[in-house]
């Protein structure tokens, strides 16, 4: 738990020293843009012991808004904050049994503290990449469960059921996210098509050495659109 917490301070850190560097070197912008997000989840769980998966598809959306500070020869530099309503979670898949299934869906109320730097022209198109620390606090969660696991697991003891009737123990969740994607950005506002993976360092199940499992944390790859206007440039 420590090392998690230490590599957070140090991404953390990071980030915020790249700001502070350009900042002081840059070409001075103020551009302040608000507007909305939406978009799709696909969703795991790393567990340890191992849980068989398949992706668990899940939707996100929210606001966001992103502040341009400079532009640093031919990089445009800023940070973008988020407040978004994302579905996380998995669902448990077996080839050989495909009567039996288990899906869990956790909702969140997720922050992402996100690095901005864009590369192309300030008016038109844009690459840019994001990076940075996400904290989320679970809101419910809710599961439906299907087949007869009993009969399974009676035959087959190297199948994990543990997580089933287990109850969600640590409702803060925190990581790292990092993606990349297009922006183009006209008179009309600003729109953009963003890839994004997000890594938790924290489980949502107790992790100590009583505990059964040893790791349980998300791991989200989304597919987002945004939309943003110009509040002052």
């Amino acid at each position: 738990m420590k090392l998690k917490k230490l590599i957070t301070a140090i991404f953390l850190l990071a980030c915020a020293c790249t700001l502070s560097i350009h900042a002081q070197v840059g070409e001075q912008r103020h551009n302040f843009a608000l507007g909305i997000n939406g978009g799709i989840n696909l969703n795991s769980v790393s567990f340890s012991p191992t849980v068989q998966q398949k992706n668990l598809m899940g939707m996100t959306g929210g606001i966001t808004a992103r502040y341009i500070s400079e532009r640093y020869f031919k990089m445009i530099c800023g940070a973008q904050l988020e407040v978004n309503f994302s579905q996380h979670g998995w669902s448990e898949y077996y080839e050989d049994y495909p009567d039996v299934g288990y899906t869990r869906t956790m909702n969140y109320v997720e922050i992402p503290f996100l690095a901005h730097l864009a590369f192309g022209k300030e008016k038109g198109l844009q690459f840019f990449i994001h990076a940075g620390p996400q904290i989320g606090l679970l809101l419910g969660d809710s599961y439906t469960i299907k087949g007869d696991w009993e009969s399974l697991t009676s035959s087959n003891t190297n199948i994990v059921t543990e997580q089933h009737d287990k109850s969600i123990e640590n409702t803060f969740d925190y990581g790292i996210a990092g993606g990349a994607g297009v922006e183009l950005r006209t008179k009309a506002g600003n729109f953009i098509v963003e890839g994004r993976y997000y890594y938790a360092l924290s489980d949502f199940y107790g992790s100590t050495k009583k505990d059964f499992f040893s790791r349980s944390a998300h791991g989200v790859i989304t597919a987002k659109v945004t939309y943003l206007f110009d509040i002052t440039r």
